[in-house]
Parts: C-alpha cells; structure tokens; sequence
C-alpha cells in the first residue's frame, strides 16, 4: 500500500504566546517543523507529504523544506479556516491509496512510531497512535462537580499520526461536513461512521508543543534522543 502523509502547519497556536507560528520556534537546533518533517522523510513506508500551512506562510515553509533538502514534500498547500478544512485540503491534494494525518505541532514522532500506524491501518482498516492515561480521569456536570470517574484502564491519550485509507477518511469528512459535524481529531469522524480505529502504543515523548513549557521539555528530550544515538554510533 502506498502511503501518502498530510503534515498540518497551518495552526497559529494562540496557548503559545509566541509572536510568530510555534512551528518555526527553534528546537534543538531546528525549527519545530522541521523535526517533525525530518521522521517522515527518514520512515521508508511513506512515499510522499503534502505540507499544509497558514495563508502567508507558504513561501517562508518553502524556504525551509528547500534549504532542508526534503525529497519526499511534493505539494506545500494553504490551509483552511478550521483544522478539519486544512486536513480535507491535504487529502485532495494527495494522490496515495492510504493517508498518515499528522500534526506539525508534534516534533518528537519517530520514523518507527509512523511505521507502525500504516501497518496497523493496513491490517485493520485505520489507526492512530494513543497512550494509556496515567491520571485518573473526572467527568463534570458542567457546574464544577464531578459525575462520573471512568475505568483509566479503558482510557487512552490520542496522538498523531493516525493512519487511514484516503478515499475513506475524504467521504467521513464530506459527511461531517454536510451533517455539521466537529471533530478535534480524524479517527472521531471515521468513529461517527462506525469504523473501528485501532489504537498503536505511542510513546509520552511524542508530546504537542502547546504552551511555553512545552518547548524545554521537547527541547531535553530531544538532547537525550540525539545523545543516544550519537553513542550508539560510537559503539559501531
């Protein structure tokens, strides 16, 4: 199966508090961009991306996936007014059997982590990666009390990429688009249609840089990934 990925950039990320797009906030040496890029042009099971950005941020990305020397970045397209509108734009613009939908926000996603949501999807249908929570989980009434504790053991933290058949996942976005649906992420619109999505054990690394904080903690984890990798070639 041939696998196709939508990276969305196009979010400004107002929890940021930052004066520009959190995806070009420097980390590790790199823009928040570009890590995420990086681990699906090294995944061998993705043939090509197709980057969605905000409406005048087109030509700085360009500058970036040129100087980086991407080869698998076919198409950078301007994104819509909501997340499901610049997913729906990446899809159109894709031309592969299947779809990896990934945010850009997610800098620490690992070539083997992509590699393991499209042969998921490929047995299943569809994908996503997700971790078990570790908190226990509260349900309000929407006045301040809480209602209900659900079993943590069932509860997991969706992450992306999620995987899924592209023809697939454009029809659930044209039905919730007609029905006036929202959804904060794909698998909930491939779910409104019935359609078992199953769950690929991520990792706690693979965190959304959302709010300052989130910055310096990718930023030591990706030291420490780096530092590894850097011994392992010196054992070599």
């Amino acid at each position: 199966m041939e696998w196709g990925a939508v990276v969305v950039a196009a979010g400004r990320g107002a929890r940021m508090g930052a004066a520009e797009n959190k995806i070009y906030l420097k980390l590790a040496g790199k823009t928040v961009l570009e890590q995420a890029l990086d681990a699906f042009e090294h995944c061998a099971s993705v043939d090509s991306v197709v980057l969605v950005v905000g409406s005048e941020e087109q030509e700085r990305a360009a500058g970036i996936v040129k100087a980086a020397g991407y080869r698998k970045i076919r198409k950078i397209i301007v994104g819509g007014a909501e997340r499901q509108d610049s997913v729906c734009a990446g899809l159109n613009a894709l031309s592969t059997d299947g779809a990896l939908i990934h945010d850009a926000a997610r800098p620490l996603v690992t070539p083997e982590q992509i590699a393991a949501c499209c042969a998921a999807a490929e047995e299943h249908g569809a994908s996503a990666l997700a971790v078990p929570v570790k908190d226990t989980i509260k349900v309000s009434d929407g006045q301040g009390f809480i209602v209900e504790t659900p079993e943590r053991s069932l509860l997991w933290s969706v992450q992306t990429p999620q995987a899924f058949s592209r023809l697939e996942l454009l029809e659930a976005h044209r039905r919730a688009r007609e029905e006036g649906a929202f959804a904060t992420d794909d698998a909930m619109l491939l779910e409104r249609l019935g359609r078992k999505v199953a769950i690929v054990q991520g990792d706690y690394a693979n965190l959304k840089i959302t709010t300052p904080e989130d910055l310096p903690v990718a930023e030591l984890l990706l030291r420490g990934r780096q530092g590894v990798r850097g011994k392992e070639v010196q054992d070599d």
